[in-house]
């Protein structure tokens, strides 16, 4: 018989790790007599982080006895406590390889159903002092489950557990985590588990989308599953070399490099909308600078095209557009990035301001050579004319499409600048033209530009009821940290780590322009890119989630903790890697 051994809660609180504050509720400490159980929570209960944790999905975390035991003879330890492992029911019964999701079960007076297993995190390895411990519980099939609340009700320790209906398909949950987490799931259990209607729909998103990179044609790499589209986008680690073939000045401000192999290999040829990156050395006995630039031109075979916009002080941005001749010899990477032109027939918004326009004007070659009829509309703010580059060649391209809308705006017009060609309105180009401008909303929107533009724009779409999807954003440099549960995250511009430098390889973070040496007093890189203040994504730190996998420019690392389920070729995960050699990250 299954019972219920402990109701266990516990409230949010700042603890300190690693010399940050997180706010977490994984320290659940149990309660005498019997409590109510809600819809989202038990009774002085909390999740400190409800992104990743709590919800209607996830109201009651579940973990069993027996596995304590198992934990106890794996890990050699006798010091658990109940509310050990962060759950709020510890029970005797219930194993991860028999409940199924979907399974309803009656405790006391309420009603509940299995509808996930647990979410990897790191915390529970704060609260076990095992910072293992999240890839242990899934790679040992013991990761413990939620509930969802079908009917509100007491419940107390002693209580009888009650299998009151069957989830369809019977599916377990070690089944179902092994499909997420773990390599070569099998498509017809993966299209099962989505036929479950209690699953909850964070993991029924990850499952359609491993049928969709299961559907692809080719070999596959990674785990689209746990990756993002910008994470899948990967290439070849590398770089080769290519000579400057051409040096055309397309504004004031804006210089563009025809670059060619150096030898008789052909390119790569890109999709458009990617960007290479750039090792260059603006000092020949200085240290290298990376930059990534998107590609502009037409994606081919035999030569690429990148623009350059000078900045006040840019250290590369100079060289490129004072020193730079023709014959000089660059060292480029491989085309990479998931901002590119998406198939189909639906319309096509081209939106961009400043340089932003390099991604989208590929895009807009590659519409004319495939003689689109989709409607398209470029969108397009600039100071003036002086700083409008490739105006005529945007005018010719968009003459050979049938179906080609253009708005140009002028922040700044000069007073040769002639109102209706140049430009079709003064003022700084903002979201408030969407309405006006009647824009098809089942449109696929592509957006770069600078921060505060991408900001502005990707709001108005949303408030015209443009879905996310539709939605796509090109950002020039580092992204958005994502750090569950931090509470005093650094806000310091990237930086080389404090004390002394270390004697170990060149890392250089591509994004953010930094190189520094690696030093062995850090486990893996992302301790490194957090003492450098590079933004970084993380969640699990054990190698299970793939929230911190990044594009490997060049290099390799050896693992230090084996992923579980390996990321994509030509990509890593920093949270559990070292560097083998001298390397380049795409952060």
């Amino acid at each position: 018989m299954a019972r219920l051994l402990s109701v266990n809660v516990g409230l949010p609180r700042e603890i300190s790790w690693r010399g940050q504050t997180v706010y977490t509720a994984v320290w659940k400490e149990p309660v005498e007599g019997r409590c109510m159980v809600r819809r989202l929570n038990i009774d002085g209960d909390a999740q400190g982080d409800l992104a990743g944790h709590g919800g209607e999905q996830r109201a009651v975390f579940v973990y069993q006895i027996e596995s304590y035991r198992y934990w106890e003879r794996e890990l050699n330890r006798s010091d658990f406590t109940f509310g050990q492992f962060g759950e709020n029911f510890t029970v005797e019964g219930l194993a991860d390889s028999e409940v199924c999701i979907g399974d309803r079960y009656r405790i006391g007076g309420a009603l509940f159903e299995v509808t996930q297993p647990r979410v990897t995190c790191y915390r529970v390895g704060i609260r076990m002092d095992d910072p293992r411990i999240p890839a242990l519980l899934v790679a040992h099939r013991r990761p413990g489950f939620y509930f969802r609340v079908l009917e509100e009700g007491e419940v107390g320790a002693g209580d009888e557990i009650i299998k009151v209906a069957e989830g369809p398909e019977q599916l377990t949950v070690a089944a179902v985590d092994a499909l997420l987490y773990l390599p070569k799931p099998a498509k017809e259990d993966v299209e099962r588990a989505l036929r479950i209607s209690a699953l909850s729909p964070g993991w029924q998103s990850s499952f359609e989308t491993m049928l969709q990179q299961m559907a692809q044609s080719g070999s596959r790499t990674g785990n689209a599953g746990l990756a993002s589209p910008e994470q899948m986008a990967t290439a070849t680690p590398g770089f080769r070399s290519l000579k400057v073939a051409r040096i055309d000045r397309e504004s004031r401000s804006v210089v563009s490099l025809i670059l060619e192999p150096a030898d008789d290999r052909p390119l790569t040829v890109p999709l458009a909308g990617q960007f290479v990156a750039l090792r260059l050395r603006p000092q020949p006995d200085g240290p290298p600078v990376l930059r990534s630039y998107s590609l502009s031109g037409l994606p081919d075979a035999h030569r690429y095209r990148i623009s350059v916009k000078q900045e006040p002080h840019g250290l590369a941005s100079t060289y490129v557009n004072t020193q730079l001749r023709i014959g000089d010899v660059l060292e480029v990477s491989e085309p990479r990035g998931a901002f590119t032109l998406q198939p189909g027939d639906r319309p096509v918004v081209l939106l961009s301001a400043g340089v932003g326009v390099t991604p989208v004007l590929a895009m807009l070659h590659a519409l004319v050579s495939q003689a689109s009829v989709r409607p398209v509309w470029w969108i397009f703010g600039a100071r003036n004319s002086g700083e409008h580059p490739f105006a005529q060649e945007v005018r010719d391209l968009l003459a050979k499409l049938p179906n080609a809308r253009s708005y140009v705006q002028y922040s700044q017009p000069d007073s040769t600048d002639r109102l209706g060609f140049d430009f079709d309105a003064a003022g700084r180009l903002t979201a408030t033209v969407l309405k006006a401008l009647e824009l098809p909303l089942e449109s696929d929107f592509y957006l770069c530009g600078p921060p505060a533009f991408l900001a502005d724009f990707t709001a108005g779409l949303a408030n015209l009821g443009v879905v996310r999807d539709r939605i796509h954003t090109e950002v020039f440099g580092s992204g958005k940290s994502i750090t569950p549960g931090v509470t005093n995250a650094a806000h310091r511009p990237p930086h080389a780590p404090d004390g002394p430098a270390g004697e170990g390889p060149s890392i250089s973070f591509a994004r953010t322009g930094l190189t520094v040496s690696w030093d062995s007093k850090f486990q893996n890189l992302l301790e490194l890119a957090e003492a450098c203040d590079v933004p970084v994504r993380w969640s699990c730190r054990s190698g299970v989630c793939h929230m911190c996998e990044s594009g490997l420019i060049s290099g390799s690392v050896q693992y230090d903790l084996e992923p579980l389920d390996a990321p994509a070729v030509g990509n890593l995960l920093i949270c559990c890697s070292r560097p083998q050699e001298d390397m380049v990250i795409d952060l």
